[in-house]
This record gives C-alpha cells, sequence and structure tokens, in this order.
C-alpha cells in the first residue's frame, strides 16, 4: 500500500466497519479479508496497547446486517449489533439482478430501485448514531440520465441529493459516466476512481507477446463520450489514439435513445497493430462488438475491449459468436459489478480485480490521509511497463 507509513502514524476518526448488502456481498468479503491483513501487518506498538486504538485490529469489520422482505414485497433493514460511533462504509451493487424475492407468488429480480430502496432502508435504520456514512457504489445509480434533455428527470443528482439529506458524508464510485454530476451535493465528498491501473496489469499477465509501443499499439474510443479515457491511457502508455464517432438516427427514438446508424472511424492507419478498446461500461455489447469487428476489417491485429462494468444485459451468445468469427481477442473487466457465472468459463475473459485496490481506499479513508496517491495511477502503470518490458528482454536473452 502507497504511504503505509503516513497510515501508521494516523489516528482512526472512528472504529472501522462495513456494511455489505446482500448485492454486495462478494466484495464486501473480499474486502473484510484484505482490511483484516492490512491491520494485522502494521507495526506500531500503540495500536495494539493505546486504548484509542480500540477495535483496530479486528477479526472481522463486516456488520451483522439482515434486510428480511415480506411476502407483500415490502422490506427493512435491521442491525443485529450497535454501530453507534463507527465509521461506517456501506457496500451497494445497484446492478445485481441476480438477487430476488418472492412477491404475489412469483420471483422477481431485484432492480437497480430496489437496491437504492435498500441503501436508504439501511442508512435509516443508523438511526443517526453513527459516526460517520460512507457509501461505496461502484456503478453510480442512474448515472446515464445525470443530464436533462427536454422534459426528463435528474435521477442521478436528484439521488445524490437525497442521500445527502439522509446524513451521507462521503460517497465513492467508479468511473463515473460523467462526474459532474457531482455539482449536486458540492458541499459534500464525492470522489471517483478509474481503473486504468488495474486494466494493464490484467491485460499484461493474460499476454506476454503484447508489445507497447507507436508501432505495434493503439488505444481506440468507441464514442466522442470515452475519449478522454482513452487520451489518458494512450499518453500513459506513450501509444497513438483514435475513436469512433457514432453516427444515429434523430428521427427515431428505440428504447428511449436514438439509434446508431454507423461508426465512423477517425485515426490512422491500424493495419497489423493491438488495439485496446476502452470504454466506462458494456451494456447489451451491440455497439462494442460492431466497433471490434470494424476494426478486425481494417487488419487489426488483437483487438482487447477493457471495460470498468460489464453488465451483458443481453447474455453471452453474441460475445461468444463474435469471439468464434475472430472479431475480439479478450474482454478485460473489473470485478466492481456482478458477473454472470459463466463468463468466468469463456476463454476471453479477463477479470480486473479491484477489490484490493478499494480495500486500501476504505483504510485510507478511516484515517482521514490524503488519497491523491490512490487517484495517480501514472507512477503505477509506468512501473508495471517496465517491469513487464525487463521481463520481456530477460525471456530474449
Amino acid at each position: 500500500m502507497p504511504n503505509l507509513r503516513e497510515l501508521e502514524n494516523a489516528m482512526p476518526v472512528a472504529p472501522l466497519k462495513i456494511v455489505a448488502l446482500p448485492s454486495a456481498a462478494k466484495m464486501g468479503n473480499a474486502i473484510n479479508d484484505y482490511l483484516v491483513e492490512f491491520r494485522r501487518s502494521i507495526h506500531n506498538d500503540k495500536v495494539k496497547n493505546d486504548p484509542a486504538f480500540h477495535g483496530y485490529i479486528e477479526d472481522n469489520y463486516l456488520v451483522d446486517l439482515e434486510l428480511p422482505r415480506f411476502g407483500s414485497g415490502e422490506a427493512k433493514a435491521h442491525f443485529r449489533e450497535s454501530v453507534r460511533g463507527k465509521d461506517l462504509f456501506i457496500l451497494v451493487d445497484v446492478f445485481n439482478h441476480s438477487i430476488t424475492y418472492d412477491m404475489g407468488g412469483y420471483t422477481n429480480h431485484m432492480s437497480p430501485d430496489d437496491h437504492y430502496q435498500d441503501l436508504k432502508r439501511v442508512i435509516g435504520a443508523c438511526n443517526g448514531k453513527a459516526h460517520r456514512i460512507n457509501v461505496i457504489m461502484p456503478m453510480l445509480y442512474e448515472g446515464r440520465q445525470h443530464k436533462r434533455s427536454g422534459r426528463e428527470s435528474l435521477d442521478c443528482a436528484y439521488a445524490l441529493t437525497e442521500l445527502r439529506d439522509m446524513g451521507v458524508n462521503n460517497f465513492l464510485t467508479f468511473d463515473a459516466h460523467d462526474p459532474r454530476v457531482q455539482n449536486a451535493t458540492p458541499l459534500n465528498g464525492f470522489d471517483n476512481f478509474t481503473p486504468p491501473y488495474q486494466f494493464i496489469k490484467a491485460l499484461l499477465h493474460s499476454d506476454a507477446d503484447l508489445i507497447v509501443d507507436k508501432e505495434h499499439l493503439v488505444v481506440i474510443s468507441p464514442d466522442e463520450g470515452a475519449l478522454d479515457r482513452a487520451i489518458y491511457f494512450a499518453t500513459v502508455l506513450g501509444v497513438d489514439t483514435g475513436m469512433f464517432y457514432k453516427r444515429r438516427d434523430y428521427s427515431t427514438i428505440i428504447n428511449g435513445k436514438n439509434p446508431i446508424v454507423a461508426h465512423e472511424f477517425l485515426g490512422d492507419n491500424i493495419a497489423g497493430k493491438d488495439v485496446i478498446i476502452i470504454d466506462d461500461m458494456i451494456s447489451s455489447g451491440g455497439s462494442m462488438l460492431d466497433t471490434a469487428k470494424q476494426l478486425k476489417e481494417m487488419n487489426a491485429r488483437n483487438v482487447f475491449i477493457c471495460c470498468t462494468f460489464g453488465l451483458f444485459t443481453d447474455g453471452l451468445k453474441a460475445f461468444d459468436e463474435a469471439y468464434e468469427k475472430g472479431h475480439f481477442d479478450k474482454v478485460i473487466v473489473t470485478n466492481l459489478t456482478y458477473l454472470p457465472p459463466e463468463i468466468y468459463d469463456r476463454p476471453y475473459f479477463v477479470e480486473a480485480d479491484m477489490y484490493k485496490f478499494t480495500a486500501s481506499l476504505i483504510d485510507f479513508m478511516n484515517h482521514d490521509v490524503s488519497l491523491s496517491n490512490a487517484m495517480a495511477t501514472t507512477e503505477k502503470m509506468h512501473s508495471v511497463l517496465e517491469a513487464y518490458n525487463n521481463r520481456n528482454a530477460l525471456n530474449e536473452k
């Protein structure tokens, strides 16, 4: 962990507790294990002997929580232990559609709205007794409904305002579709983290033949919205970038949006080069697969798809077929949101692990230590590239 000495010498804000909602149970267990490991490795005698550090080193930081649901579909949150004076970190994955409940004889899959309501129930069950409430929501609830166009609701901004009014002090998310939505609560903590470091680690680990230079690699944005991500990624890697422009039919609206007519490429010749497509999310994946197909038709050598969130709303069939046809080579997504279990059996899937990073964020926030090192990933990416290039040089010798 960076700045470990600073962390060891800092006082915690309050005793740390993790509240993992059922939607984020896997993440909560992994983060808890990392935090236990982190704090057991602290070399500071006062941590063990000073009463101010009571509860600092524990075998478990997870709060015992239940969210029972009645036959009518109504629910409640119930803490089975006290959270008075605790520094709470609430984990919720509002896009985990695998959680179900029974109502009226039917089995219902929980929607983002259901998960968001459970989050508010948990905050309400704190009854104002927690020292501080921090919410970690990896993929921002209603993040794509962040601006108004015509007579539309501003769901994301309203949700942040509502959580602020309920007493949430800090809000952590990852790769927000548009982080400017934090303007809805300008006086509250809002941190947005991106995973380029984890992407490059996972990609280099999965492909030992990758050559990272301008002659062999290019980073592509699938649309104008992801261009900033692509430019940063390409700049750190020292390679060129390009983008696709989505030409839409603005005379038609299908499923709430204008359909894409074609993807137009803007960039240099990519023939014979490896290509990294980087974006914030895969929804159905149709647009991403069409982009990958066009890149292969332009004689790209390998096509790697890097996305923070893999929702796969239409399943994996389209990805299986595209992989069989050679339209792409790897899909790298983080484990920040729910992934269908069957994806782990796919030969094209690579997971970018974010649990240790999230655990370190929680540990730093609990001490009120600066997160600037966590946000500055450039040096870490350079160190990974240097180690990768040195390993390849040794293998050649």
